[in-house]
């Protein structure tokens, strides 16, 4: 599956700053950038939750007047709405304003190697609407045909005016989903025909919307960068533990795409060889498609790996062979990324169930601890806050953020 190098690094731009703890929305009350100052003011809200307009005025540095003005053209637009007004504190009563989650929607689209899911998220980053299908393995003969069902049953739902209001769609999916089709036990045949698919131009070209595409661990690191622990940390590896393990990379509060579109590939690092004979990847032994082997073997029904039976007997013996055999090659790789890249922490996150994420964590610090950081500080561990819909969510928030957030070099400044 093909992605365009200048699309992917353009969608990390786009996300760039997005941290709210770190970062500042700044506007500018001369004229001729009222789009600009809009969007600062739309970005606060976002960041920040309900805000009356004095606190915007501080946040954004523009000035009462110019605040007054924009909340009456955003108000009008329908893109805000006002909120119970504030009594009891010092001075006047205040109107806090916030997002209208009817503002504005997009649609995210993930194509994994196990499952399709098709979110509507609204303008506060919601998930209003789901349209999911599970697979052995996608084929693109039949595969955009349900997407495009799936789309249309999601803006039929939300009726002709509020259709209209549909920025976009983003799309996240893996940038080799016909690799390691032996991994998968798949035909190398049906494999191959995704070597040559653009999924981005065949949404586009059924859909009519505009359509972005990036990575589906990047996406799911945008999630976690907009809407997740990456509002307070300015510099983190994102692991995701799906199908195969893989992850994104942030540096200094923007997405960090690299030369190809795939930084952060943490799945396809090594997870080295003493003996001298060739080291297999991270993802052939952290990945769930692992788990879900040690499940088969056992006679196990393997969908376990996404809710409280992984921590159950008989599924609790499998598990654990997994994680004692997973998380030490998962340090390693976060050992050598912290070395390299001297980042705040490590989000793992990943399609499992959040009691399996807390076992893995703890296994996982463990192992962390086994190593010498001489040298060098030890990142934060910390659990991703999206979920499986990480990805989903992150491909929305790409037309949401193109439509609506200011340009991040410009209005989005590093705190001092």
């Amino acid at each position: 599956m093909k992605h365009s190098s200048t699309e992917t690094h353009a969608l990390s731009a786009g996300v760039a700053g997005a941290a709210g703890a770190t970062l500042k929305p700044r506007g500018s009350s001369q004229g001729g950038l009222r789009q600009y100052n809009e969007r600062v003011v739309l970005q606060a809200l976002r960041l920040h939750g309900p805000l009356p307009a004095a606190e915007l005025a501080r946040l954004t540095h523009l000035t009462a007047q110019t605040i007054s003005l924009i909340s009456k053209r955003l108000l009008d637009d329908g893109l805000i709405v006002k909120g119970e007004l504030l009594r009891g504190k010092v001075g006047q009563p205040s109107v806090p304003l916030a997002l209208n989650p009817d503002g504005a929607y997009a649609i995210g689209i993930k194509v994994g190697r196990r499952s399709l899911d098709v979110l509507l998220v609204d303008f506060t980053g919601r998930t209003r609407e789901r349209r999911s299908l599970d697979y052995d393995y996608p084929d693109p003969d039949t595969l955009f045909d349900a997407i495009d069902e799936r789309m249309k049953a999601l803006v039929k739902g939300l009726g002709r005016n509020a259709a209209a209001r549909i920025q976009g769609v983003g799309i996240a999916a893996p940038l080799s989903l016909g690799g390691w089709q032996a991994l998968l036990g798949v035909p190398a045949e049906t494999a191959a025909k995704w070597q040559a698919i653009d999924i981005g131009e065949r949404v586009a070209a059924r859909s009519k919307l505009p359509v972005r595409s990036v990575k589906d661990t990047a996406a799911a690191c945008v999630a976690e960068l907009v809407a997740g622990r990456g509002r307070e940390m300015r510099s983190f590896l994102y692991v995701f533990v799906d199908t195969f393990i893989g992850g994104g990379l942030v540096i200094g509060s923007h997405l960090h795409a690299g030369l190809s579109g795939n930084a952060g590939a943490v799945g396809s690092m090594s997870t080295g060889c003493a003996d001298g004979s060739a080291p297999p990847q991270l993802l052939g032994v952290a990945s769930l498609i692992n788990l879900e082997s040690l499940y088969r073997e056992r006679g196990l029904d393997p969908t376990a790996v996404g809710d409280d039976r992984a921590l159950q007997a008989p599924w609790r013996e499998a598990t654990d062979a997994w994680l004692q055999r997973a998380t030490p090659a998962i340090a390693l790789a976060v050992h050598n990324a912290a070395c390299l890249l001297d980042m705040e922490g490590v989000i793992v996150d990943g399609n499992i169930g959040r009691g399996l994420l807390a076992e893995l964590l703890l296994a996982l610090d463990g192992a962390l601890g086994r190593h010498s950081w001489e040298g060098v500080t030890r990142p934060a561990l910390l659990a991703g806050t999206i979920g499986s819909d990480a990805r989903a969510v992150g491909g929305a928030l790409l037309p949401l953020y193109a439509a609506y957030a200011p340009d991040s070099d410009l209005f989005l400044k590093l705190e001092s």
